[in-house]
């Protein structure tokens, strides 16, 4: 992929990324600070990128001139699919721009909406695969220093987290668009249930506000798993649609292993503890079991790789109601 490629690309990512004027200034602040790390790694000024995307100096039509083949614009529609179910399923402005984009990449309406529909399914992964109790008004427990028991043990955590951190691992192997965007939602969902053992029952707004405070954002982190593939140039892999990129994605299955990893452990102590920790103490526990995570992710390689090889992406809901 050329470097011509690649930006138009993270242009259209990012176009996306700011349709939705509802992400709050946490979340921009992440995505400034993904693509001034991928600038770094790539080589490319991708921050001239994000500056005239945000100011307006970059137009769809322009980015999408860019992308010659049928294969890197259905990439690109993809990755946009991505940004835009990353944070929930797409609002009425980001279906517009994914309308738009649709014909500025003259992509087959058909497969671009049965590819929408797929993500879409999987965005609104649910969160308890439990049949819906009777909706009654609870008042959620407030914040306190008194430590809560979880219904799970400990033993029962440690296999739950690590389970989700090999499984996003694996995901991250596999060369599917689909593959890549079911992390957030096994994520999120593993909060829940971490949360949930602890006595709190969680909506998608909670968890994607602590994880925010914590300082993981949604859509900058998707933007981060793909943008890093664009950049490493693993993604001439991903066009074909066939095979597997087994052993060739390291780091983005580390990335993923090492989140995964750190969001569950994180989750354990900041419910345990009450939802006591604050905003500094919520990021400084996050970097650090991150870096502990990154020192587990080469010991748990194999059982990563194994994984990858039995996942049906064909049958990707299936697989994810574990």
């Amino acid at each position: 992929m050329q470097a011509e490629q690649t930006r138009a690309i993270v242009a259209i990512c990012l176009m996306v990324a700011f349709a939705d004027q509802h992400k709050d200034e946490r979340e921009r602040e992440h995505i400034r600070k993904i693509t001034e790390s991928l600038s770094a790694d790539s080589g490319i000024d991708l921050m001239k990128i994000y500056q005239d995307v945000l100011l307006g100096r970059l137009g769809l039509d322009a980015a999408a001139s860019a992308l010659k083949t049928v294969e890197l614009r259905r990439l690109a529609f993809e990755m946009a699919v991505g940004v835009c179910d990353a944070d929930g399923v797409h609002d009425e402005r980001e279906t517009a721009f994914l309308d738009t984009l649709q014909s500025a990449l003259a992509l087959d309406r058909a497969g671009a909406d049965a590819f929408t529909v797929q993500a879409d399914t999987l965005a609104s992964l649910p969160l308890d695969d439990t049949p819906p109790a009777p909706v009654t008004a609870v008042t959620p427990p407030a914040a306190s220093t008194i430590p809560r028991a979880s219904t799970m043990s400990d033993a029962e955590l440690d296999k739950s987290i690590l389970n989700a951190s090999i499984l996003n691992g694996a995901l991250e192997l596999l060369p599917q668009s689909l593959a890549s965007m079911a992390i957030i939602p096994l994520q999120t969902r593993l909060v829940y249930r971490i949360g949930r053992s602890y006595g709190y029952e969680l909506d998608r707004g909670h968890i994607k506000d602590f994880l925010a405070t914590a300082g993981v954002g949604l859509t900058s982190q998707y933007i981060e798993q793909f943008g890093r593939k664009l950049v490493g140039g693993l993604l001439g892999k991903v066009l074909g649609k066939t095979g597997r990129t087994i052993g060739s994605t390291a780091t983005g299955s580390a990335f993923s292993f090492a989140s995964t990893y750190a969001l569950g452990q994180l989750a354990r102590r900041y419910y345990a503890g009450g939802r006591s920790l604050s905003t500094d103490a919520l990021k400084r526990s996050f970097s650090s079991l991150v870096n502990e995570a990154k020192g587990l992710q080469q010991h748990y390689t194999p059982q990563i790789e194994e994984r990858a090889r039995t996942l049906d992406v064909g049958n990707l809901m299936s697989e994810l109601r574990i």
